[in-house]
């Protein structure tokens, strides 16, 4: 069984939560608060340097880092990793963009601006660049989806999910989505998967319709 060390509020972690639950996948979870400072203690950096979540117990002593390669470790060899050659690319080509476009811009919002008291008068000076840079993101992702129901290979795969994790908490963070409607009816389509849990689930206790609906 996967130990899985997460925040339960940040998006990064709920990306690998909402993988290994559509994969029906087992696994510990342990909460790790950042803003608690519980990433930085040295028994936390020896298992990871970098002093960040989530973090992936794949064997004993052997752990992975970085939400996005956790993604494509728990995918593979299912649906979820594309295992055509240009759509396993357009798959990494959209989880690039994730975290060169999206993460610096909505997640670091979300982060400041929903989870860090007094992060908005903290960050004043960059919430103009965050706002420009995160509606652009948006715009490509927008124009992608007016053709495409998914992100890659014609079905959700862990693009989705990458992507996924901080735009649905991005009218937490001042951006409004009533002008992507294509990027709207993305979220639905994978709130309705099979397996489907929102950013308040947690593993220890079953599912039920609450807890299903995507918070938003």
């Amino acid at each position: 069984m996967y130990k899985l060390y997460s925040m339960q509020r940040s998006g990064n972690s709920y990306k690998v939560r909402l993988a290994l639950a559509l994969l029906s996948a087992p696994y510990q979870a342990i909460e790790v608060d950042i803003l608690r400072g519980e990433s930085r203690t040295p028994d936390f950096l020896a298992k990871n340097p970098s002093g960040q979540v989530p973090l992936l117990e794949v064997a004993d002593g052997r752990y992975l880092a970085e939400s996005n390669a956790i993604l494509w470790y728990v995918a593979i060899g299912t649906s979820l990793a594309p295992e055509d050659r240009i759509d396993r690319a357009e798959a990494l080509q959209w989880m690039f963009f994730e975290q060169h476009a999206l993460e610096p811009s909505v997640g670091a919002a979300y982060f400041w601006l929903a989870l860090v008291r007094g992060g908005r008068d903290l960050q004043t000076h960059a919430l103009e660049d965050w706002m420009e840079r995160g509606y652009a993101a948006l715009r490509v992702m927008e124009n992608h989806l007016k053709t495409h129901d998914y992100f890659a290979a014609g079905h959700l795969t862990v693009a989705d999910i990458a992507l996924y994790g901080y735009t649905h908490v991005a009218n937490q963070c001042d951006f409004d989505l009533s002008g992507y409607p294509s990027v709207r009816a993305w979220l639905k389509r994978v709130e309705r998967q099979p397996r489907f849990v929102s950013m308040a689930w947690t593993p220890d206790a079953p599912a039920n319709d609450e807890d299903l609906v995507a918070e938003a």
